[in-house]
């Protein structure tokens, strides 16, 4: 899997990404995503300026916002209801809007996503490098199970414009709101999806930076909805399993124990 997908240069007031390649879209997705923010949403994200080549690869030049990313800690109650409004400002774009725009389903998308988390708990992995082998080979199989049962996960909707990660370095606050950056993979979602990803993302999870019935509380989710990102943290908590699994940047860059904890904190969720 990929890991780099752009660099960045910063003036004092633009931001210029450069992507190192045009196979995936990425530009183009973040150039509609936002676009789509800056006619119906401003404020959220940065502005969009223009579009460049550089050396063979796509550019997306955007306003640089104030802020600094988040992350490392919990975040305060204001940081809080500040991003859950971010993001339910995100949702609330028309859906018309976003269909017009050309915008497809996001990355690791609610029609395609479970496949391809059982395919790569399906892959061989050398479980002996893990520090409790037994442990994560459990933890992989009833992944695998819930994956295969087709009542395990609610029929997906393609709703709202999502960011898709909300790792909490894309997040950015200036002391009074927060900002969204990195739309690269975002696209058409349902917000119990991004949700569930947002809170089981492990840059987020293992330092406890969200606190995830606030973040639920403050984004304004219905309780339809929140049945369904109870449903769908399962998926996301397998995709990190899988990510932390031998041969994996994930496993090479986390702590001995990491894969573990992830194995445990998933077998909570199944049970």
């Amino acid at each position: 899997m990929q890991t780099q997908t752009h660099d960045l240069t910063f003036t004092t007031s633009e931001v210029r990404k450069r992507y190192v390649s045009w196979d995936r879209g990425e530009a183009d997705r973040e150039w509609a995503c936002l676009t789509l923010l800056a006619q119906h949403a401003p404020g959220v994200a940065p502005k969009p300026l223009r579009k460049e080549t550089s050396d063979g690869g796509p550019v997306v030049v955007m306003e640089r916002i104030p802020g600094e990313p988040l992350g490392g800690a919990p975040l305060t109650s204001a940081q809080t209801a500040s991003l859950g409004r971010a993001l339910r400002r995100l949702y609330d774009v028309p859906l018309e809007a976003v269909r017009d725009s050309g915008l497809q389903e996001r990355i690791y998308g609610p029609t395609t996503h479970a496949a391809m988390v059982a395919e790569w708990l399906g892959d061989s992995s050398d479980l002996t490098q893990c520090r409790d082998a037994e442990q994560v080979q459990w933890a992989v199989d009833a992944a695998s199970a819930w994956l295969a049962d087709p009542d395990s996960l609610p029929e997906p909707q393609l709703v709202a414009l999502g960011i898709s990660d909300l790792n909490p370095a894309n997040v950015l606050w200036d002391g009074d709101i927060c900002r969204l950056v990195d739309f690269e993979d975002g696209g058409l979602t349902d917000p119990a999806y991004e949700l569930a990803d947002h809170v089981e993302h492990i840059a987020g999870r293992l330092a406890g930076v969200f606190d995830r019935d606030a973040l639920v509380d403050a984004v304004g989710l219905a309780p339809e909805e929140r049945e369904r990102m109870r449903a769908y943290r399962p998926l996301w908590a397998a995709f990190w399993l899988a990510m932390l699994l031998p041969g994996n940047g994930g496993f090479r860059r986390n702590p001995s124990g990491t894969t573990e904890a992830q194995a445990k904190h998933l077998m909570e969720l199944l049970t």
